[in-house]
């Protein structure tokens, strides 16, 4: 097995990969090729195929497929340059080599969250995450497995639980520090900041957009949700329930980047924070991830809008 994570330019390949996608596409000459996009569970890579032959035969997006190729590199990143392809047969892959995992213990990070859950002295918010965490076993078992992103970052098996605790400790240690956050508050927004993600994802291995996702979006569908689960509790404090669905509806933290709402309160300023940072340090981990052990310089990384390295 040839796992994404130790490919290196000029390596010569043959191995089975998960086929995430593929797009039919032209190029400016006119010629027809295929553009993929290759998962196991140590990342992902691009692939083309620019010679479809009678070494190429027929498979889709979600197909285990046996490829033969080189890896090459573009624009600073690395590619799979694909001369045969087919469908992979039983037997000669093992599913779980495919879909990405975090590396932390998922019961570790649950057993975490669930402290963090009592930890909280306001009962009725206590009793409103209780019913998310704890009591819905349906889904617990979604929320363990599912990814944070399509891609950008924590998008992987236990994503969203990672994502989610390292928010809320972080939001922790800004209440310990800064009296005037509600803890209760800010501890119960970010651990439900990102439920929504529930809806607006497909469970791997597709991990892809929604009707929902695409039509609505996590941040919209994670308020819905919170309000549903509000209205079941009898005698939930009506303006604490409106300030923590203002802190989920503004933990993007400005409307070009998808909130709905700017922050209005210390604690979903506060929460944008926190999200943006757990966010950025995973993207940056991930991104010097794909370069290995250099200390080069891996180019410009769209998402941290600069040219990055390793320390």
């Amino acid at each position: 097995m040839n796992y994404i994570n130790t490919l290196h330019e000029g390596d010569k390949i043959s191995t089975v990969y998960f086929c995430k996608q593929k797009i039919v596409a032209t190029t400016k000459a006119g010629k027809t090729y295929y553009s993929l996009i290759l998962q196991d569970k140590t990342g992902s890579i691009d692939g083309k195929i620019w010679e479809l032959n009678n070494g190429i035969e027929h498979f889709e997006t979600k197909d285990f497929i046996k490829i033969d190729g080189m890896v090459t590199s573009f624009n600073n990143s690395l590619q799979m340059n694909i001369k045969k392809v087919r469908r992979a047969n039983e037997g000669e892959f093992e599913p779980s080599d495919f879909m990405p995992t975090t590396e932390k213990n998922v019961d570790e990070m649950y057993s975490e969250m669930t402290s963090m859950i009592d930890s909280i002295e306001e009962e009725h918010m206590k009793q409103l995450l209780r019913s998310f965490y704890v009591d819905d076993a349906d889904l617990v078992r979604k929320f363990k497995n599912h990814s944070a992103a399509k891609a950008i970052h924590h998008g992987f098996i236990g994503g969203l639980l990672q994502h989610t605790l390292a928010v809320a400790k972080i939001c922790d240690f800004y209440a310990a520090n800064y009296p005037i956050i509600n803890r209760d508050l800010i501890i119960s927004a970010a651990l439900l900041h990102d439920i929504g993600k529930l809806d607006e994802l497909s469970p791997f291995p597709e991990n892809d957009y929604t009707d929902d996702g695409n039509l609505i979006g996590h941040i919209t569908l994670g308020a819905m949700m919170v309000r549903d689960r509000i209205k079941e509790i009898p005698e939930f404090p009506e303006e604490l329930g409106k300030e923590l669905i203002h802190c989920i509806l503004a933990h993007h933290g400005e409307l070009e980047f998808g909130s709905p709402k700017k922050p209005s309160i210390v604690e979903a300023y506060v929460l944008a924070f926190a999200d943006n940072t757990d966010a950025k340090i995973e993207t940056f981990i991930e991104a010097l991830n794909k370069g290995g052990e250099t200390k080069e310089w891996l180019g410009y990384n769209k998402t941290l809008d600069s040219n990055i390295r390793r320390t």
